[in-house]
C-alpha cells in the first residue's frame, strides 16, 4: 500500500515530527511538511484558489494509505493540520471528481501530546471527516511525551504496533 504522511505542527524538529520520522523509517513512506506548502484558509469567497492546495490534494490522491499527523493542541489538530482539513471543502464544492477520489483512500492519524490518553473529541473530528468524506479510517498511534517513565520503550511499542496494524512494510 502506497503511504505518505501529511506533518502539520508549529515544530518542524518537535516530538511529531520524531515519531513521523521513526513511522517512516525503514520504509518508502513520505513525508509532507505542510509548513513547506502555502495553504489558505477556506472562505466561501473561493479566493484561496491561488495557492498550492489543489496540487497537493493532487499528489495526495496518488497514495493508498494518508497518515495525518499533528500534535494534539487544546484538543484538537495543529493550525497547520486544521487549515489544511478545512480545504477538503474545495473537492465538494469546487473538483469534485478529486474528492470523489478520497472514497477509494484509508487514513489514519499520528498525534502526540502530553496528556496520557487523548480526548475523544480529538480522534472523534478526524474519524467524522474522514467518514464523510468516504475515507476508510484505520486508527490513531498515540504517542505521550508527558509522564512516561520509559518513553523510549512505550514509544519504540507503539509505533512497532501501529506499523503492523496498518501493514506497513519494512522490507526497504
Amino acid at each position: 500500500m502506497k503511504t505518505i504522511i501529511v506533518f502539520g505542527s508549529s515544530n518542524n524538529s518537535g516530538n511529531t515530527a520524531s515519531v513521523c520520522e521513526r513511522v517512516a523509517q525503514g520504509t518508502d513512506i513520505g513525508i509532507i511538511n505542510l509548513n513547506n506548502y502555502n495553504i489558505q484558509p477556506f472562505n466561501y469567497d473561493i479566493t484561496q484558489q491561488n495557492d498550492d492546495c489543489l496540487n497537493l490534494f493532487e499528489k495526495l490522491l496518488g497514495y493508498d494509505l494518508i497518515l495525518f499527523a499533528t500534535p494534539v493542541y487544546w484538543y484538537a489538530p495543529s493550525g497547520q493540520m486544521k487549515v489544511f482539513i478545512d480545504r477538503f471543502s474545495d473537492l465538494l464544492h469546487l473538483h469534485k471528481p478529486l474528492g470523489r477520489q478520497l472514497r477509494t483512500k484509508s487514513a489514519a492519524v499520528i498525534a502526540t501530546g502530553a496528556d496520557d490518553i487523548p480526548q475523544t473529541c480529538f480522534e472523534d473530528m478526524f474519524k467524522n471527516t474522514f467518514n464523510y468524506l468516504g475515507m476508510k479510517y484505520l486508527g490513531l498511534l498515540y504517542v505521550s511525551f508527558g509522564k512516561d517513565d520509559q518513553p523510549e520503550t512505550s514509544q519504540r511499542n507503539k509505533i512497532a504496533h501501529f506499523k503492523t496494524m496498518l501493514a506497513i512494510d519494512e522490507s526497504n
